[in-house]
C-alpha cells in the first residue's frame, strides 16, 4: 500500500480514519499522526457532505462498490483540491458490515484543465457571434458617419448645423469605441500592431489613472531589461485601463494597486491548455489589494456582459475585452484571486526582438485626387456613401456589389483604374479571392482592403502577399483620403 500513488484508507461505519497509506497523507496535506482517528467530513466541504453521506449509505447497504466524482476537500493546508474516490464496504470474520475502504485520487489539475479547455471552447463560440454583430454594426456606422461628412462638407463653417453634426460623429465616435470592444474580444482583432515598450505604456496609463482616482495607492516594480513586444498599443492601453478600473471598483474605501512587469519563458506544459506557443514572454501582474472573486463569480469572469457591478458602473464588457485581445496578440491571460484578500490578474505576451521606432505626431487633413478608383462592396449603403465620398474628394469612381462583377470590371478597365477599395467580406467570391483574382490581371494592383471587421489572420495573410493598406470601418472622409494617397504615393 506504501508503494502506491493513489491514497489507501479505511473508515469505520462512524467515518473515522483507522487505516491510510503515507500517499493519503500527502493528497490531504496532513501529518500522520493528525490524520488517525479523524472523522473524514472535516476535510469535505460543506456542500459536498451531504452528497459524500448519501453515496456512503448506498454502499453500506446494497454492498456495491461506488465512484465518487469531483469531491472537493479542504487540505490540511488549507488549499482546495479535488479527488476522485472509489468507496467499497469493509466487512469483519463474520461477514458483517465493518467500515468502510477506498481509493483516491487528485484530479485537480485534470479538473483545472478540463475546465480550461471549456472555457476556450465557449470564449470561441462567443468570440464568433461577436465579431459578426461588431462587424454589421460598423457598417451602419460608416453610413451614418459618411452621410455627417457629406452633410459639413456643403455647409458654411459658421452653419447652426455644424454643431449638430459634431455631435452624431461623437456618436458614431462612441458607437465605433464598443465595437472595438467587441471586436477585441472576438478572435483575431487587431488593429494597428507595431514593437510595444510595456514599461512605458504602464507608466503613461497608471499615472494617467492615479491622477483621477487619488485614493488608489499604485506601487510599480518595472523590469529595466523589459523585452520588446509586437503589440497594437492602443488595445494594450485598453487592458491596462480596464483591469485598473476593475481593481478600483474591488476597492471602494481605497487600497493598494501593484503593478509589476518581468521576462520570463514559458514550456511546453504551461502553454498546452492556453493553445499558445512555449517561448519568451513578457509577463505583466496586477493585484490590488480589493475584497477578492468568489469561485463562481471566476468561473465567468471573462464573459462578455457578465457583470456583478450595477448597470451604471460597467457594460461587463471589459474584461471579456482584455481577454480576446490578449488571446488575439498570441499571449495569455489568468486570474487569482482569495475572497478577502485581493486579486492578480496575470499577462503574458509574446517577446519581440524588434526595436521601437519612435513616431511624430501629425495633424490630419484631407488629402483630394484626381485618379480613378474601383470601389468594391456588397453593402448598398456603403457603395452609395462611397461613391458620393470619393467624388466629393474628385476621384472618378467605379462600383461593383460583388467579387463576381469587380474582377469583371477590373479585367475590362485595368488600364483606367489607379486604385481597389476592396470589402474583406463579401457572399460568393470573398475578398480574399477577389484580391487574387485581381493580381492575375495585374499584377501591380494597388488595393485598399475596408473591412467592418479588424486587422485579422484572413486580411494580414492578403497584406503579406502584397496588399497596400487597411482601413477600418467605421472611418471619416479625412482617414479614407490619407489612406488612400499613402497607397498611390
Amino acid at each position: 500500500m506504501e508503494s502506491i500513488e493513489e491514497g489507501y484508507f479505511e473508515l469505520d461505519l462512524k467515518g473515522n480514519f483507522t487505516f491510510f497509506n503515507d500517499s493519503l497523507c500527502r493528497i490531504f496535506a496532513c501529518p500522520k499522526d493528525q490524520m488517525s482517528g479523524r472523522n473524514y467530513q472535516t476535510f469535505i466541504r460543506d456542500e459536498n457532505r451531504r452528497k459524500i453521506r448519501r453515496i456512503a449509505l448506498n454502499v453500506y447497504k446494497t454492498g456495491k462498490p461506488q465512484k465518487i466524482i469531483n469531491c472537493d476537500i479542504i487540505r490540511g493546508d488549507a488549499k482546495n483540491s479535488s479527488l476522485e474516490i472509489s468507496l467499497s464496504l469493509l466487512r469483519d470474520a463474520s461477514d458483517n458490515p465493518a467500515g468502510f475502504r477506498g481509493i483516491a485520487r487528485d484530479n485537480t489539475e485534470k479538473k483545472r484543465l478540463e475546465a480550461q479547455l471549456l472555457q476556450a471552447q465557449k470564449m470561441e463560440a462567443i468570440g464568433t457571434l461577436a465579431g459578426g454583430i461588431a462587424h454589421d454594426f460598423n457598417n451602419l456606422l460608416m453610413a451614418v458617419q459618411g452621410n455627417t461628412s457629406l452633410i459639413k462638407m456643403d455647409l458654411a463653417s459658421e452653419s447652426p448645423h455644424i454643431k449638430r453634426l459634431e455631435h452624431i460623429e461623437r456618436c458614431v465616435a462612441s458607437g465605433s469605441e464598443l465595437t472595438k470592444q467587441l471586436l477585441g474580444f472576438a478572435r483575431g482583432g487587431k488593429y494597428e500592431v507595431r514593437p510595444v515598450d510595456l514599461n512605458e505604456l504602464i507608466r503613461k496609463s497608471s499615472d494617467m489613472f492615479g491622477n483621477t482616482k487619488k485614493e488608489i495607492q499604485i506601487h510599480t516594480k518595472l523590469n529595466k531589461d523589459l523585452w520588446n513586444v509586437e503589440a497594437d498599443h492602443g488595445q494594450i492601453e485598453q487592458v491596462m485601463l480596464n483591469l485598473y478600473v476593475n481593481a478600483w471598483q474591488a476597492m471602494p474605501a481605497g487600497g493598494e494597486l501593484y503593478l509589476e512587469t518581468s521576462n520570463v519563458s514559458l514550456d511546453e506544459q504551461y502553454v498546452r491548455t492556453y493553445e499558445a506557443n512555449p517561448g519568451r514572454y513578457v509577463k505583466v501582474s496586477v493585484t490590488d489589494t480589493g475584497k477578492g472573486i468568489s469561485r463562481s463569480v471566476l468561473q465567468r469572469i471573462f464573459d462578455p456582459f457578465f457583470t456583478t457591478k450595477d448597470k451604471s458602473r460597467g457594460s461587463g464588457l471589459g474584461l471579456a475585452s482584455a481577454y480576446g485581445i490578449i488571446r488575439n496578440h498570441g499571449g495569455i491571460i489568468n486570474v487569482y484571486s482569495e475572497e478577502g484578500k485581493g486579486t492578480t490578474f496575470s499577462i503574458y505576451l509574446p517577446a519581440s526582438d524588434r526595436h521601437i521606432v519612435k513616431e511624430d505626431s501629425v495633424i490630419p487633413q484631407t488629402l483630394t485626387g484626381n485618379e480613378t478608383v474601383l470601389l468594391i462592396d456588397d453593402e448598398e449603403m456603403i457603395i452609395d456613401i462611397g461613391t458620393e465620398i470619393l467624388k466629393k474628394l474628385g476621384y472618378t469612381v467605379y462600383t461593383a456589389e460583388s467579387g463576381e462583377q469587380a474582377l469583371k470590371i477590373y479585367a475590362e478597365k485595368n488600364d483606367a483604374i489607379d486604385i481597389v477599395i476592396l470589402d474583406m467580406i463579401m457572399p460568393g467570391i470573398s475578398g480574399a479571392e477577389t484580391y487574387e483574382g485581381l493580381r492575375e490581371i495585374n499584377n501591380d494592383v494597388k488595393v485598399l482592403l475596408s473591412s467592418g471587421y479588424s486587422l485579422n489572420g484572413h486580411s494580414e495573410k492578403i497584406l503579406e502577399k502584397g496588399c497596400n493598406g487597411f482601413i477600418q470601418k467605421p472611418f471619416n472622409i479625412t482617414d479614407l483620403s490619407i489612406k488612400i494617397r499613402e497607397v498611390l504615393n
